[in-house]
């Protein structure tokens, strides 16, 4: 398990602990947000907002429990020798700039060539839900995606482009509303053969 799978409670990649607060402590950073963002956490429309804020986020980023290797562990050889391209395309997803702690939203296309049979295709769009659900950027996103498919799945190739728009930059900043940020990795044969790689730009409408 690398250090992008592991829970935040976990030693990750440096020797640095990092200790999970307390549900109690969690609210209370959430009533110093109110309050330095100029509003009363005393008032009644903010009395429940730190316990409702703390569930969301339970939500938001739940993928630091969560393990690609178990998603993808479970794959089917007998597929009546089927080994061309498999795709899923347009999986929403929704993430958070580890930057701004504000959502990215967007899609994703995810296809391989399988090798050593393939996977259910509802756990491609789990796997991206396991990676999506931290605090990221899409760069990184994009990476974890492609690496636990080659990991796991042992491909003869795969490719992922992800399409999003960043509520830091339409929000804030330069408020850049319906600008679109699309990154995609290629490995083994789409890397290594341009026919492969726009058959998958093709197929996902791209071409």
């Amino acid at each position: 398990m690398d250090a992008h799978t592991k829970p935040v409670g976990a030693v990750l990649a440096s020797t640095t602990e990092i200790r999970r607060p307390s549900r109690e402590e969690a609210e209370a950073a959430v009533r110093t947000l109110l309050a330095w963002a100029g509003d009363d956490p005393g008032r009644e429309g903010l009395l429940e907002t730190p316990g409702r804020v703390t569930r969301a986020y339970g939500e938001f980023f739940a993928g630091y429990d969560q393990d690609a290797g178990t998603v993808l562990s479970k794959t089917f050889k007998d597929v009546g020798g089927y080994d061309d391209i498999v795709l899923v395309r347009d999986i929403p997803f929704n993430s958070h700039c580890e930057h701004h702690m504000v959502p990215f939203v967007g899609k994703a296309h995810i296809a391989y060539l399988p090798h050593d049979g393939v996977v259910g295709l509802s756990k491609l769009a789990r796997l991206v839900e396991v990676y999506a659900r931290r605090l990221q950027t899409q760069e990184n996103l994009t990476a974890q995606i492609v690496d636990a498919i080659n990991e796991h799945l042992n491909p003869r190739g795969a490719a992922v482009m992800l399409e999003a728009e960043h509520m830091c930059m339409s929000m804030r900043g330069v408020r850049a509303h319906g600008a679109s940020t699309i990154t995609h990795r290629f490995t083994g044969v789409f890397a290594e053969d341009r026919v492969e790689q726009d058959r998958f730009l093709a197929m996902i409408g791209k071409r």
